[in-house]
């Protein structure tokens, strides 16, 4: 009986949900019931009887062939008027529909519910009771319930929808479902505050209270409501009928972290195997959602149709494993793309049930890289699933090896800055996704040491396998493997008969100096190590040794050195801060550093000038003697002495010429003489 003020149409009667027709055929008083048979109340007797599964009607035929379309097909298409009985085994809604709409045939008042609307619309479509036999027939009476008075409220809503998973593909073909899906979800992403909702604060036992009863305690009115406020009355639903309001929801626009905990919500209720490993994860999400919340704060009120029409909470239902698998997929399928919508704990616990019921292949690697996505969050208990394949090791250890995989991949592929920022703002945005990216790398190796450490003691754990696991991650993921060196030490316990050869190969895996000093004194006794190990790891110890000494030994010479100043100065830094402190002396050591750098590169200067003056003379020797060749020699020699020739006989052609002078005035002195 429908009788909430909220959901009263302005402006159309149909009864306060009594449905009756105008026509009356026959009189009655009613329907008698006789065992498994019903009867009508009045002096004529029936000459019609209807059979619905195992339950007799006994009719007439005027009332029924006045409103039925179905029913005059079959007396008609029979060729046989005195047929006077009928099976209809097909009917949706069974015997309960086809009471309610001989009822209707008959001019009896019907009432119409939330929970008899889905199968009584079915009926009348299936018995073709259309305006065309008469107006106002059921199918037209059935439709205005829908669309005026259960679309309009959110409770009727949710028990259409729930009660149409009986009048599969009926309620489907007459859009009931959609219909259904559109309106909870536009309820659910509408603001509460202006909308009357049907809730109520009391016990989980009391049945659908009456108006008057909720209006003090409606918590629209003296509370502000949670944003998880629709999760559980959803979780009700079958999975298909939930995947239609989650899509539809989707649609509307609301917060995909939203969406995320109403699916975990839901996997906790239908998948008991995530409850019985653990149900942290689902108070986790109820919580995160309502610190989502604006000012909700501490409120612990939750929705209220589960206390109508869901019972309690620790009613587990039992879901055959061929439900739970189609549930799975389902929820994989509609889990929002965004990085943190649900949590990594609730996708491994997924994982876990999807590989144990043998879910499609491609749901699992889908689901593989949306672990992968979020790796960094994972636990190890979560890690720890077992395998499903006989003659194998205890773990699923290829598992851990692809998400690691997905996870890298993951890490390489992600963008470092936006392309439209601003330069300062992508140096800032690429120094923190790549610090965030490093944090990320060193808790996924963290986990992977301890996930090693875990299942290094099964005996068949081949070591390939273990290698390749420790490997998958690069050298800087790590900045100590002293998990590494436990995992590989609880492996040579756990394999005594490994080679000399195997467990080195094995210790390949870890670098001795990045062990520390308690793992390299452990390791320096360790008997299972090869020998070229331990000396590895004795000689890392003492490098470290070393130098630790030696800084502990120039730090006493430095305050010897500068005891006077420092013990003049103690009275100043007494009173100065901490902090101050710490960062003056690690200012004056970079000053001291940047200096002795500075000095260095001078003399390097210097050095490399005096090279270069030198290199230079020397080119300019060896260029010199080349151009001096022995041809260039010979010819300046030879002009030399050419010179020198012209020189001497032009001396001697002068001396030549003087005597001839003399002997030419000699003579004509001698003959001035003789004569």
């Amino acid at each position: 009986m429908w009788d909430s003020e909220s959901e009263s149409v302005t402006g159309r009667d149909y009864g306060n949900g009594i449905l009756s027709s105008s026509k009356q055929g026959v009189k009655t008083d009613g329907f008698e019931k006789r065992d498994h048979s019903w009867y009508v109340a009045t002096d004529i007797p029936s000459d019609f009887l209807v059979q619905v599964g195992d339950v007799n009607f006994h009719l007439h035929k005027y009332p029924l062939l006045s409103r039925s379309g179905k029913m005059n097909r079959l007396i008609y298409e029979s060729r046989d008027l005195d047929l006077n009985k009928v099976a209809l085994d097909d009917l949706p809604g069974g015997p309960e529909a086809f009471e309610l709409a001989a009822r209707f045939c008959y001019g009896i008042a019907v009432d119409l519910t939330a929970a008899n609307i889905s199968g009584l619309r079915c009926a009348a479509e299936y018995l073709e009771m259309t305006e065309d036999l008469e107006e106002g027939n059921l199918i037209f009476k059935t439709e205005a319930f829908l669309s005026y008075v259960v679309l309009s409220s959110w409770r009727d809503s949710i028990l259409v929808l729930k009660s149409s998973e009986k009048f599969s593909p009926w309620a489907e073909n007459l859009q009931i479902v959609r219909r259904c899906s559109e309106s909870i979800a536009w309820k659910a992403c509408a603001n509460p505050k202006g909308i009357r909702w049907v809730y109520t604060g009391k016990p989980p036992k009391v049945s659908s209270p009456k108006w008057n009863e909720m209006k003090d305690s409606s918590p629209s009115r003296n509370s502000q409501v949670p944003p998880d406020w629709w999760f559980e009355d959803v979780s009700i639903l079958r999975i298909d009928h939930f995947v239609r309001v989650i899509t539809a929801i989707k649609v509307k626009g609301m917060r995909f972290e939203l969406i995320g905990a109403a699916i975990m919500h839901y996997a906790g209720k239908w998948l008991p195997g995530l409850i019985t490993d653990g149900a942290g994860f689902i108070d986790e999400a109820s919580d995160s959602s309502n610190s989502n919340s604006n000012g909700s704060g501490g409120i612990s009120w939750k929705g209220g149709l589960h206390m109508i029409v869901a019972g309690t909470k620790d009613d587990t239902p039992k879901v055959p494993a061929k439900d739970q698998r189609m549930i799975i997929e389902s929820l994989i399928s509609i889990i929002p793309p965004q990085k943190d919508s649900v949590s990594c704990s609730f996708l491994l616990r997924l994982l876990r049930m999807a590989i144990m019921l043998k879910v499609a292949p491609a749901l699992v690697t889908e689901l593989e890289k949306r672990v992968g996505m979020q790796f960094e969050q994972a636990t190890l208990a979560d890690l720890l699933i077992p395998s499903y394949n006989k003659n194998e090791t205890l773990f699923d250890v290829d598992l851990v090896q692809r998400l690691l995989e997905h996870f890298l991949v993951q890490e390489q592929t992600e963008i470092p800055s936006p392309s439209r920022r601003s330069f300062s703002d992508k140096h800032m945005y690429d120094g923190t996704q790549r610090g965030a990216n490093t944090s990320a790398k060193m808790r996924v190796a963290r986990l992977v040491d301890s996930y090693l450490t875990e299942v290094s003691k099964d005996r068949n754990l081949s070591l390939t396998k273990f290698q390749v696991l420790a490997e998958a991650l690069p050298e800087s993921a790590r900045t100590c493997d002293d998990g590494l060196y436990r995992a590989i030490d609880f492996y040579l316990k756990a394999h005594p008969t490994l080679s000399e050869h195997e467990r080195k190969r094995l210790c390949r895996v870890m670098d001795c100096q990045k062990l520390s000093i308690d793992a390299c004194v452990h390791a320096a006794q360790n008997e299972r190590l090869p020998l070229r190990v331990v000396v590895q790891v004795l000689f890392s110890e003492q490098v470290k040794i070393s130098n630790s000494l030696a800084n502990s030994t120039l730090k006493e010479s430095s305050e010897a050195l500068y005891q006077p100043v420092i013990s003049n100065r103690k009275t100043l830094l007494e009173g100065t801060p901490q902090s101050f402190q710490e960062g003056w002396a690690t200012a004056k050591k970079d000053i001291n550093t940047l200096k002795f750098e500075l000095e260095t590169v001078k003399s390097k200067y210097l050095e490399l000038q005096n090279d270069m003056d030198n290199l230079q003379r020397q080119f300019d020797k060896m260029t010199n003697k080349k151009q001096t060749s022995a041809w260039t020699a010979g010819w300046k020699k030879l002009s030399k002495f050419t010179k020198m020739t012209n020189l001497e006989n032009n001396e001697i052609g002068s001396q030549v010429a003087a005597p001839e002078e003399q002997t030419r005035k000699t003579p004509r002195r001698w003959r001035n003489s003789i004569s």
